[in-house]
């Protein structure tokens, strides 16, 4: 799609006409490319201007002609190729050890939570917790923590410990404090954990202690270096607990006289490499030990006896132990004090951190503790990148052969250009002849001709040339260097979503961060419409159209992860399942006024294809299942139903009906055979999954945990989608036939006030669906109503689209050229442009939110535009029109799944 194709409509673009000069005769009366004259998209070969002056491109021109995909595809491939570069310096210069990215630096979201810099983190709960630990504890780990420091770390341990103990958890570990310091004490719970602290007058220990989960929690108080925290460390080093996680932090025990001096801050650098010997012993055993930074105050709600303490003199205190501690073994946890200082206006009294910025300080910890453990999606942080397979080995072996064949052919054609021969160009490559003004006598105008001319000799020596470096490259429509590109292209996808070089962070959800996008979105579709070269009722112009915008819609809510607010919830699976009620219709409409014509089988095929050909090359190359990519997998299936039902006998047709009326009860008898199998395999999930799971094509079913109950989700909530699509298209076109409404012409479909009554129906029909997801407040419940009500809205939206004239005739351009490439960019989302399986964001930019989504959303787009001309090139070769041919290429790829069905246990 170019920029002039969406600027102006067809009718405003120069048309040929009887008139025309006889070098434009070639002009294309269709429609989108109006005014092209031969070898359309060359700019030497536009008429501009009326039949009797006739004018050469101007810079506009020229300009305008560049703004195409393919141009894009280049702006996108180079923002690739610098952002590889970039972030290659990136990880060479600081590494890239996504941990340090979550101790050192981030922001604060919107919605108040912490967002490390450049990974994710995972949000634990007290299950997950538990889990991780068990799951360490079953390999033998010992899991021991221990925070030494003074309040603010005692705080922070008493946080740490309610992921585990649940009573604690709905006790303030403010009161908490101040009952400890009082008195000693001991509880136990019916997980075999037990909490002791002693008393304040004694050693000042706390410690929590789990068997059941080898693990154990210890809080050592200390207000400054001193020779008991020396020794007590020198006994943690001989217990020689391996892996254990140490937090430290203090500063020294009259800190709240304040007066820090010089003085007092040399002292305290001596104090502080006191303990560099003892970390280097501690993290010679595999430990883990940071330093925390003491926090900043808010001087104005301090009580009077911390008022002498400044936070000019806590960051020179901080300062120290950055230097201190920057070139040894322990971490600076920095985060920590970014997060401290972000939340500094809600300190309570002034100097002690809320509650939140504890738990966000805790969930810190147990990201960097559990993360390479428990593989969360939606936790990077930490965590090692996905180990790579044999499969994806050979997958990649396999692109890199047709990759090195196509540079050899390259090399070949440049080496034969120097030598000096001839690289013939295809005749449809050839530029024409320059456009002339037969008639012409006026010597003014016989001087500008000529002045023309040359211009056109000119642009044409640069055209040839263009066209021959083309030539020396190769042909970008042999299957071959398809293949090639389509290597590259999944390469991108590696480095993008199984490697750990490229950002990637949480989504963030906000009512701006998806109303904004939404509203930007429709606006340019409203501003991008032109006339249509249809008035039929779902005209290919508006199926386009609308596939576009519900894609693109959809886009936004997993982009923003806008699936917690349930109305909004609720209308995405309204529009995924028009997309299904779409393809019921459109399939059956194909049979419906062809009748097949012996092309059923290939057709089928074809769809398949297309629908398959991206997410299968994805399960290869990504290492994820087929029911990873859902949509497809239920597009598939849905296709399957679809063609079996329309292709068994009597195979049903406008002309089969017209002959024998009969053939409607066969229709009736169909649709009612389709919706009964359909229920008997949703009231028993049992009978469902004994189907599903059956081998060999419980593979395509199943997840990556051999789980069945997503498929069974995904089906049941459209299960009669595409079977309302089918039915709604018979009663449309038997509609037709009898006349019931006219869409021949640009008028409206019924009279006035049928309109009328019509259209106050289609309202309230897609009212009725707005107002239950209002009011719904339970999903499961929303989602089974929704299965039987879906097609009310559906049908609605169709009749308000289309009754009127106006309406019907004209269609967004915009919409539409996404809606031909919704399904790449419904599955290229996964990888490049969310991350970590559509958990997370893709980050190519960090710092720059907005400016990042931009520039991704830019590379996403043209990437899925290039899958998809590239799928369109291999079509014909991989489904040819020979169904005999068909059935060999599908031998073939049978065979070949054949070592891959046996690695997965298909057999």
């Amino acid at each position: 799609m170019e920029l002039r194709d969406l600027r102006a409509p067809a009718s405003s673009v120069h048309q040929c006409n009887s008139n025309c000069d006889c070098n434009c005769n070639n002009c294309n009366h269709g429609g989108g490319t109006a005014g092209v004259g031969v070898g359309a998209g060359e700019l030497g070969d536009i008429c501009i201007g009326s039949a009797s002056v006739q004018r050469m491109p101007t810079r506009a021109d020229l300009l305008m002609e560049q703004l195409n995909a393919s141009n894009a595809k280049k702006v996108a491939l180079l923002l690739v190729i610098g952002f590889v570069l970039y972030h290659g310096l990136l990880n060479w210069n600081y590494g890239s050890d996504s941990c340090q990215w979550l101790l050192s630096k981030g922001r604060f979201k919107g919605d108040n939570e912490w967002q490390p810099y450049g990974c994710m983190m995972h949000k634990y709960s007290y299950t997950d917790t538990r889990r991780c630990l068990r799951y360490l504890a079953f390999f033998g780990n010992k899991n021991n923590f221990v925070f030494i420091g003074d309040r603010s770390v005692r705080l922070l341990y008493q946080r740490f410990i309610e992921q585990l103990h649940l009573p604690q958890s709905e006790t303030d570990p403010v009161t908490n404090e101040r009952q400890s310091e009082q008195t000693g004490d001991t509880d136990h719970d019916t997980n075999g954990s037990s909490r002791m602290q002693s008393s304040a007058a004694g050693a000042g220990v706390a410690r929590f202690e789990d068997k059941k989960l080898q693990m154990l929690a210890q809080y050592i108080r200390a207000e400054e270096v001193s020779p008991a925290l020396i020794d007590h460390m020198y006994q943690l080093e001989q217990e020689k607990q391996l892996s254990s996680f140490y937090v430290l932090g203090f500063t020294y025990g009259t800190l709240l006289a304040g007066n820090v001096t010089d003085e007092v801050l040399r002292q305290y650098r001596f104090n502080l490499t006191l303990l560099v010997a003892p970390i280097h012993r501690l993290v010679a055993q595999t430990s883990r030990v940071l330093w925390k930074l003491t926090e900043r105050v808010d001087e104005e709600k301090l009580p009077p006896a911390w008022k002498l303490l400044l936070n000019d003199d806590i960051d020179r205190l901080n300062n120290v132990a950055r230097n201190v501690f920057r070139y040894t073994d322990a971490t600076i946890w920095e985060s920590a004090d970014h997060i401290a200082n972000g939340l500094v206006d809600n300190a309570l009294d002034g100097h002690r951190l809320s509650a939140h910025g504890q738990r966000l300080q805790v969930q810190l910890l147990w990201n960097m503790y559990c993360n390479d453990q428990m593989n969360y999606n939606d936790g990077t942080c930490c965590s090692s990148a996905e180990p790579h397979t044999s499969l994806q080995i050979v997958a990649y072996a396999l692109f890199g052969v047709c990759i090195t064949l196509v540079c050899g052919m390259c090399l070949r054609r440049w080496m034969l250009h120097l030598r000096g021969q001839t690289l013939y160009v295809p005749l449809q490559q050839q530029p024409p002849p320059p456009p002339t003004n037969s008639g012409s006598s006026h010597p003014h105008q016989q001087s500008s001709q000529q002045h023309q001319h040359q211009s056109t000799h000119h642009y044409q020596n640069q055209h040839q040339h263009h066209h021959a470096l083309a030539v020396l490259i190769t042909d970008y429509g042999t299957p071959l260097v398809a293949l090639s590109l389509l290597g590259v292209i999944m390469g991108y996808f590696y480095l993008c979503d199984r490697t750990n070089f490229f950002m990637k962070e949480n989504k963030y959800y906000s009512e701006f961060s998806f109303w904004i996008p939404v509203g930007y979105v429709f606006a340019l579709g409203l501003f991008f419409t032109e006339d249509s070269r249809f008035t039929k009722v779902l005209n290919q112009d508006q199926t386009d159209e609308l596939r576009g915008w519900i894609l693109l819609v959809v886009l936004i809510y997993y982009m923003t992860g806008a699936q917690r607010i349930l109305p909004i919830h609720m209308h995405i699976k309204l529009l995924i399942s028009g997309y299904f009620f779409l393809t019921g219709y459109t399939h059956f409409t194909h049979v419906w006024q062809t009748g097949g014509s012996g092309s059923m089988f290939v057709r089928f095929f074809q769809a398949m294809f297309r629908v398959n050909f991206l997410s299968v090359l994805l399960c290869f190359c990504m290492n994820r299942p087929y029911q990873f990519y859902y949509f497809v997998p239920l597009l598939s299936f849905w296709l399957c139903i679809v063609y079996f039902v329309l292709s068994l006998p009597p195979r049903i047709t406008a002309a089969s009906v017209e002959a024998n009326p009969l053939h409607y009860l066969y229709l009736v008898c169909k649709c009612i055979g389709c919706l009964g199998v359909i229920t008997v395999l949703f009231m028993s999930e049992v009978f469902f999954e004994r189907i599903f799971v059956t081998r060999p094509w419980k593979a395509l079913f199943v997840t990556t945990d051999d789980d069945i109950h997503e498929w069974w989700y995904q089906w049941k909530l459209d299960r009669y989608t595409v079977t309302f699509g089918m039915i709604y298209a018979a009663c449309f076109h038997i509609a037709h036939k009898y006349n019931v409404f006219d869409d021949n012409n640009h008028g409206n479909l019924f009279s006035r006030r049928t309109s009328i009554s019509v259209t106050l129906l289609a309202l309230l029909g897609v009212g009725i669906y707005t107002s239950f997801s209002f009011l719904c407040r339970n999903v499961q419940n929303c989602e089974e109503i929704h299965s039987y009500i879906v097609f009310i809205p559906i049908i609605g939206y169709i009749v308000l689209r289309n009754i009127s004239g106006i309406l019907r005739t004209r269609y967004s351009s915009f919409f539409a050229w996404f809606g031909r490439i919704s399904l790449e960019l419904f599955v290229c989302q996964y990888h490049i442009w969310l991350a970590a399986d559509r958990h997370g964001v893709l980050v190519l930019l960090p710092g720059f939110p907005t400016l990042n989504m931009i520039i991704t959303s830019f590379i996403f787009v043209c990437a899925s535009h290039e899958v998809h001309r590239l799928t369109q090139i291999l079509l014909p070769y991989a489904v040819p029109n020979d169904w005999r041919l068909v059935m060999r290429n599908l031998v073939i790829f049978l065979i070949v799944l054949i070592p891959v069905a046996r690695s997965d246990g298909m057999f």
